[in-house]
């Protein structure tokens, strides 16, 4: 009964915080040392239960990925430049990824570097907002090749945990000139070869493990998967809304808040 809690909790932890300028990661390292959960054994989970949000995204979003879809068949320009610029800005992340794996690793138990990096990405959130270009780029197909390399390269920050993937890439579109709606959906559709590739990534190196019963289970990764992903179609709907009229301040001060909190926790422990 306590596991299918904690699934349960994770996969709303998930949900909310993935497509957020916020670190889903962060928060799941957080809530694991919050709740006293064993890294080790829930490492695994909180990696591939991401596929759960990544689905909410194909699902909110089919139209669009039906219309790309089409035009790339009739060889349409936009629709080549919107599939261009998504595999583009993901080819540093998967780069890169390879490359410092191993020292990625290391850092994801250390929920200290979660913390201030919460705080520290909540004043480049309010930095970019007060500073950045006016906004003139309007869809992901407009976005030009050498801002779409940039976000690729900014999406990296996100490998230090709770920087945020959808922060890094959110604010590099919003400092690089594109429009807010344009730089949120090109962070939900730059996360699914993202997150595709990292959990492939981590189900090979784990399989040993997950067929052995060893760690949390399929039927857990299942349930967590199915939650992440019922909390993620809820969160992306409200966070369009709330980024178009109110920008992404409101979630700057949020992370300042809860990474100082963290903090204040962490000493006191």
């Amino acid at each position: 009964m306590t596991d299918i809690i904690n699934i349960i909790l994770l996969g709303i932890v998930e949900g909310v915080t993935e497509f957020l300028p916020v670190s889903s990661t962060g928060h799941l390292i957080l809530a694991t040392k919050l709740l006293g959960y064993d890294a080790e054994k829930w490492a695994v989970f909180n990696i591939v239960i991401q596929l759960g949000a990544i689905l909410a995204i194909v699902v909110l979003y089919w139209r669009t990925f039906w219309a790309v879809g089409l035009g790339l068949l009739k060889r349409d320009p936009v629709s080549i430049r919107f599939v261009r610029n998504v595999l583009v800005a993901f080819v540093p992340a998967a780069v890169i990824g390879l490359a410092i794996h191993k020292q990625i690793e290391a850092l994801l138990g250390n929920a200290e570097v979660v913390s201030i990096a919460l705080i520290v990405g909540g004043f480049a959130i309010i930095a970019v907002e007060r500073f950045a270009p006016k906004s003139d780029i309007v869809g992901v197909a407009e976005i030009p090749l050498g801002k779409v390399v940039g976000i690729g390269f900014l999406q990296c920050l996100a490998m230090v945990p709770g920087v945020s993937r959808s922060g890094a890439t959110i604010l590099g579109a919003l400092a690089l000139g594109v429009e807010r709606r344009t730089a949120a959906e090109f962070s939900f559709f730059l996360a699914i070869p993202t997150m595709l590739g990292a959990t492939t990534l981590e189900l090979v190196k784990n399989r040993d493990a997950l067929m052995s019963g060893v760690g949390v289970g399929f039927g857990a990764i299942a349930l967590g998967f199915v939650v992440a992903f019922v909390v993620a179609v809820i969160v992306v709907r409200g966070f369009i809304g709330i980024v178009t009229r109110f920008g992404f301040v409101p979630f700057a001060w949020y992370r300042i808040v809860a990474g100082s909190a963290a903090l204040i926790w962490l000493f006191t422990l």
